[in-house]
């Protein structure tokens, strides 16, 4: 196989490959993912890298925004819509040094990192959850 010919996946190829993930989702998680927005951006913006506290934007694969369900006022809607961003050149950064891993699997961890934020969990539940597998 020759790498001169091949083009590294586009923005709409990420968003396929979440959809993919998200699709294939469990209940009731699905469910509970289905008002979430999902972007998919070749970066983080400067404001974002800051409200973080990075400075490389290689270091954010994905950021989770917006009101998490257990925060949420009554039954009513989040005042915003929640939003998953998913950065496509620090995932393809890290499915390129990793190599023993496939992107779609790379990019649907990521999703479901950051719908366990939107469900309210924390870094270390979400690492807890995973240790578990």
């Amino acid at each position: 196989m020759t790498w001169n010919d091949q083009a590294a996946p586009s923005l709409d190829d990420f968003a396929r490959l979440a959809r993919q993930a998200l699709d294939a989702l469990p209940e009731p998680f699905r469910s509970v993912a289905g008002d979430v927005v999902i972007r998919i951006d070749d970066f983080a913006d400067e404001e974002t890298l800051a409200a973080v506290d990075l400075e490389d934007p290689f270091d954010l694969t994905g950021l989770y925004h917006g009101v998490h369900i257990g925060d949420r006022e009554g039954f009513g809607p989040a005042p915003e819509p929640s939003r998953v961003f998913l950065y496509r050149r620090p995932i393809l950064d890290e499915w390129c040094e990793r190599g023993d891993v496939g992107l779609a699997e790379i990019i649907a961890h990521v999703l479901i990192h950051e719908i366990g934020h939107h469900m309210g969990l924390d870094d270390d539940d979400i690492d807890g959850i995973e240790a578990e597998d």
